[in-house]
């Protein structure tokens, strides 16, 4: 009798760790959110690079996540990516003069979203479909590191 005691709380705890397991991948992944995609308003911003940004990457307010990246997409017009975010319906009251930037989370970090609000009385969320004017592209490191080294060369060479 204290064997098959033993095992059903095996059997518990099996199945408590496979559900735990479930719970951290989907926290992980973002797809506990793919319900929610309707919540919320959207904006979108045009970037000359957006770097490794990705679908469902943070979008950030002081540290805090506001929203999601929901599209990606190349406008071959006018050269840009167009990114578009959905944005929390709770962060209603963010300025419609607000800025976008592209930051990295720790040195080689998941990048995201930065957004810096400006002094403007309208809202983001009042205008329908608003676009952000006033967009940062990411910074890549190779660029960065390829121009330290093309100075330090121009540097020998005089």
């Amino acid at each position: 009798m204290q064997t098959k005691w033993i095992e059903i709380w095996v059997g518990v705890f099996v199945v408590l760790g496979f559900a735990a397991l479930l719970m951290l991948a989907m926290r992980v992944s973002n797809l506990g959110e793919a319900w929610n995609r309707d919540q919320g308003y959207q904006v979108t911003a045009r970037f000359e690079n957006i770097g490794g940004l990705k679908v469902k990457s943070p979008v950030r307010m002081s540290g805090v996540r506001v929203g999601r990246v929901t599209d990606i997409r190349y406008d071959d017009t006018l050269y840009q990516a167009v990114v578009t975010m959905t944005i929390e319906p709770q962060y209603r009251r963010i300025p419609l003069d607000t800025s976008a930037a592209i930051y990295t989370s720790g040195l080689l970090g998941e990048q995201y979203i930065g957004l810096d609000p400006g002094a403007d009385i309208h809202y983001l969320s009042d205008a329908p479909n608003s676009e952000l004017m006033i967009a940062q592209s990411a910074i890549i490191l190779e660029q960065l590191i390829s121009r330290f080294l093309y100075s330090m060369a121009a540097g020998e060479n005089k």
